[in-house]
């Protein structure tokens, strides 16, 4: 059994080392689980990832309770040669709060690499809250890129679900994938942009969407003014159901190397055009990089390029893409990283 460490490390050491395990049909235990975080142990949304987890791989698990810290987990999967194979399906999941959807799928993307039948996983809670990527970067920006490079991805929202109530939900279909190298070395020129902003039914009457919308797209174009300014492809604004009031915006910006993306939540007492800002002051600091991807996603296409090897240019190493090199270097994934005055490129050896 593989032993692994979490002392220095949040819920994705937890989602990826699962996702390893499963595709090495290896058995592993985690111990110190999220032990870097104010509350360690783990949370009701990873519990319901290792519980997806135990179902799709027919595992066998120990710890699975909230605030457990050590956890193992025993994929009992059939395998073909050296790769497990992993059998499709349908599965259902509730995070028992407002939990990330887009968190909780990104333990089971990685499984596509050895899926013998389709898999669809629909899952309720939340679709937009904080610490996470909101849904719309997730179907708009993580999945394309994925899907440039094999991975048969996508992704139906039925319900929109906020902080503190949850109450979203979502479907992930996956198909038998055969993933490409990741080359996502060069940026090259950034000509266009996709602004998405949604709003709770509750908050139509303000106009919220509208006005994240406005205050991202105007902050982005006094950046890139001096370039010509951007091309606006897509300016959606989506009043959406839902528990509890909540909005979200999100910045696609679409470059000759690919796509990159980036995101605000709103609060209550804070201005919509200030969250529209806030996404558009993120996507700022990335042209001002030689980044090829934002740092979320560089974090997120990691396991990827384990897999399939490749390269991705990001502004910074951030504490959690050490932590997921530190993590791939236990399953013996290699890493090289190249500094540059404006970014540092990482690759698989």
């Amino acid at each position: 059994m593989r032993e692994l460490d979490g002392a220095d490390a949040g819920g994705q050491f937890v989602r990826t080392a699962l996702s390893l395990a499963a595709l090495e049909n290896e058995p592993i235990r985690i111990e110190n689980v999220r032990g870097d975080r104010s509350t360690p142990g783990m949370r009701p949304q990873h519990l319901a990832v290792l519980e997806t987890m135990e179902a799709i791989c027919d595992a066998e698990v120990s710890g699975a309770a909230v605030g457990s810290e050590t956890i193992e987990f025993e994929p009992r999967l059939e395998s073909d040669g050296e790769k497990a194979t992993i059998p499709g399906g349908s599965y259902a999941v509730g995070i028992a709060t407002a939990g990330s959807i887009t968190l909780l799928f990104d333990a089971v993307l990685p499984l596509a690499t050895a899926l013998e039948e389709p898999l669809s996983l629909t899952v309720t809670g939340g679709t937009d809250v904080t610490w996470s990527p909101p849904i719309e970067y997730a179907t708009h920006v993580k999945f394309p890129v994925l899907r440039r490079f094999g991975l048969e991805v996508c992704c139906d929202v039925d319900r929109r679900g906020f902080y503190p109530d949850g109450g979203g939900r979502a479907t992930l279909h996956l198909a038998p994938s055969n993933i490409e190298p990741i080359d996502l070395e060069m940026r090259g020129s950034v000509d266009g942009v996709r602004c998405y902003s949604t709003e709770s039914a509750s908050l139509a009457n303000s106009d919220v969407a509208a006005r994240q919308a406005t205050g991202a797209l105007e902050r982005l174009s006094t950046r890139c003014d001096d370039a010509g300014g951007l091309e606006v492809r897509t300016r959606r604004e989506t009043t959406a159901a839902s528990d509890c009031p909540g909005s979200a915006v999100v910045l696609r910006l679409e470059h000759a190397g690919g796509l990159a993306g980036f995101s605000s939540l709103g609060e209550r007492g804070k201005p919509a055009e200030r969250v529209g800002e806030d996404a558009a002051d993120a996507a700022n600091r990335f042209l001002e990089s030689g980044a090829a991807v934002d740092r979320h996603l560089a974090d997120q296409l990691l396991v990827f390029l384990a897999l399939a090897g490749g390269a991705v240019r990001t502004s910074a190493v951030t504490d959690h893409v050490a932590a997921s090199l530190g993590l791939l270097d236990e399953f013996r994934y290699e890493f090289d990283r190249e500094r540059a005055d404006d970014s540092v490129l990482v690759r698989r050896a």
